[in-house]
Protein backbone atom coordinates (compact mmCIF):
# COMPACT_ATOMS: atom_id res chain seq x y z
CA UNK A 1 0.00 0.00 0.00
CA UNK A 2 1.38 3.39 -1.06
CA UNK A 3 1.01 6.83 1.39
CA UNK A 4 -1.51 7.69 -0.89
CA UNK A 5 -3.57 4.70 -0.51
CA UNK A 6 -2.91 4.84 3.35
CA UNK A 7 -3.90 7.98 3.71
CA UNK A 8 -7.02 7.51 1.89
CA UNK A 9 -7.70 4.85 3.98
CA UNK A 10 -7.31 6.17 7.15
CA UNK A 11 -9.75 8.86 6.08
CA UNK A 12 -12.26 6.50 5.16
CA UNK A 13 -12.03 4.69 8.72
CA UNK A 14 -13.40 8.01 10.31
CA UNK A 15 -15.56 9.08 7.95
CA UNK A 16 -19.62 7.90 9.04
CA UNK A 17 -21.86 10.52 7.89
CA UNK A 18 -23.88 10.73 11.10
CA UNK A 19 -26.68 13.25 13.05
CA UNK A 20 -25.24 14.82 15.80
CA UNK A 21 -28.50 16.69 16.40
CA UNK A 22 -31.23 18.32 14.48
CA UNK A 23 -28.46 20.70 13.71
CA UNK A 24 -25.48 19.33 13.14
CA UNK A 25 -24.34 16.97 10.74
CA UNK A 26 -20.67 15.37 10.75
CA UNK A 27 -18.82 12.30 8.46
CA UNK A 28 -20.16 13.61 5.31
CA UNK A 29 -16.13 14.55 4.42
CA UNK A 30 -13.17 12.69 5.67
CA UNK A 31 -9.83 13.99 5.62
CA UNK A 32 -5.98 12.88 6.44
CA UNK A 33 -3.50 14.88 6.67
CA UNK A 34 0.72 13.40 6.63
CA UNK A 35 3.36 15.59 8.54
CA UNK A 36 7.12 16.07 7.74
CA UNK A 37 7.60 13.76 10.74
CA UNK A 38 5.48 11.06 9.06
CA UNK A 39 2.51 11.01 11.49
CA UNK A 40 -1.01 11.28 9.80
CA UNK A 41 -3.97 12.71 11.66
CA UNK A 42 -7.28 12.29 10.40
CA UNK A 43 -10.75 14.80 10.72
CA UNK A 44 -14.38 14.74 9.50
CA UNK A 45 -16.45 17.78 8.52
CA UNK A 46 -19.08 19.41 11.05
CA UNK A 47 -22.04 20.96 8.97
CA UNK A 48 -23.79 23.20 11.31
CA UNK A 49 -27.56 24.90 11.02
CA UNK A 50 -25.50 28.29 11.73
CA UNK A 51 -22.51 27.80 9.30
CA UNK A 52 -19.82 27.58 12.17
CA UNK A 53 -19.12 24.40 10.99
CA UNK A 54 -15.50 23.17 9.78
CA UNK A 55 -14.29 21.55 7.26
CA UNK A 56 -12.63 17.93 7.10
CA UNK A 57 -9.70 19.39 6.58
CA UNK A 58 -9.37 21.82 9.06
CA UNK A 59 -10.04 19.53 11.91
CA UNK A 60 -7.35 17.05 10.49
CA UNK A 61 -5.29 20.38 10.92
CA UNK A 62 -6.73 21.30 14.32
CA UNK A 63 -6.16 17.07 15.16
CA UNK A 64 -2.34 17.70 14.10
CA UNK A 65 -1.74 21.38 15.90
CA UNK A 66 -3.41 19.98 19.43
CA UNK A 67 -0.28 17.53 18.80
CA UNK A 68 1.90 19.57 18.80
CA UNK A 69 2.66 19.81 14.79
CA UNK A 70 2.63 22.39 11.98
CA UNK A 71 4.36 21.21 8.88
CA UNK A 72 2.26 19.41 6.05
CA UNK A 73 3.15 17.22 3.07
CA UNK A 74 0.38 15.37 1.65
CA UNK A 75 -3.45 15.88 2.14
CA UNK A 76 -6.30 13.65 0.76
CA UNK A 77 -10.08 14.87 1.16
CA UNK A 78 -12.65 11.94 0.86
CA UNK A 79 -16.23 13.08 -0.44
CA UNK A 80 -19.24 11.09 0.69
CA UNK A 81 -19.39 8.98 -2.54
CA UNK A 82 -15.62 8.23 -2.21
CA UNK A 83 -14.13 10.08 -4.80
CA UNK A 84 -11.16 12.24 -3.64
CA UNK A 85 -11.95 16.20 -3.64
CA UNK A 86 -9.92 19.11 -3.39
CA UNK A 87 -9.39 21.69 -0.27
CA UNK A 88 -12.20 24.54 -0.29
CA UNK A 89 -10.61 28.04 0.10
CA UNK A 90 -10.83 28.33 3.31
CA UNK A 91 -8.78 25.31 3.79
CA UNK A 92 -6.15 26.03 1.25
CA UNK A 93 -5.71 29.60 2.85
CA UNK A 94 -5.09 27.86 6.52
CA UNK A 95 -2.53 25.58 5.03
CA UNK A 96 -0.81 27.99 3.56
CA UNK A 97 -0.65 30.23 6.61
CA UNK A 98 1.09 26.82 8.43
CA UNK A 99 4.68 27.33 7.25
CA UNK A 100 6.53 29.24 4.50
CA UNK A 101 6.65 25.77 2.67
CA UNK A 102 3.37 25.22 2.58
CA UNK A 103 2.81 25.57 -1.28
CA UNK A 104 4.56 22.15 -1.47
CA UNK A 105 1.65 20.39 -0.12
CA UNK A 106 0.56 17.37 -2.53
CA UNK A 107 -2.92 17.07 -2.30
CA UNK A 108 -4.26 14.33 -4.26
CA UNK A 109 -6.80 14.60 -7.12
CA UNK A 110 -7.06 11.21 -7.99
CA UNK A 111 -6.94 7.98 -6.10
CA UNK A 112 -6.85 5.37 -8.99
CA UNK A 113 -4.39 7.62 -11.36
CA UNK A 114 -2.65 9.08 -8.15
CA UNK A 115 -3.01 13.13 -9.61
CA UNK A 116 -1.46 15.50 -7.41
CA UNK A 117 -1.55 19.02 -7.56
CA UNK A 118 0.72 21.27 -5.12
CA UNK A 119 -1.43 23.54 -3.00
CA UNK A 120 1.40 26.88 -4.26
CA UNK A 121 -0.47 25.87 -7.58
CA UNK A 122 -4.15 26.41 -6.55
CA UNK A 123 -2.57 29.48 -4.58
CA UNK A 124 -0.25 31.05 -7.34
CA UNK A 125 -0.60 35.07 -6.51
CA UNK A 126 -1.02 34.22 -2.38
CA UNK A 127 -1.22 37.44 -0.58
CA UNK A 128 0.83 36.33 2.48
CA UNK A 129 3.95 35.19 0.29
CA UNK A 130 6.20 37.98 1.66
CA UNK A 131 5.08 38.09 5.04
CA UNK A 132 6.56 34.54 4.99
Amino acid sequence: MDIWDELYYKARQVQAPRSISPFIDAGGVAAAILTDKGNIYVGVCIDTACSLGMCAERNAIANMITHGESRITKVVAVMSDGRVGSPCGACRELMMQLDKNSGDIEILLDINTKETVKLGELMPDWWGRDRM
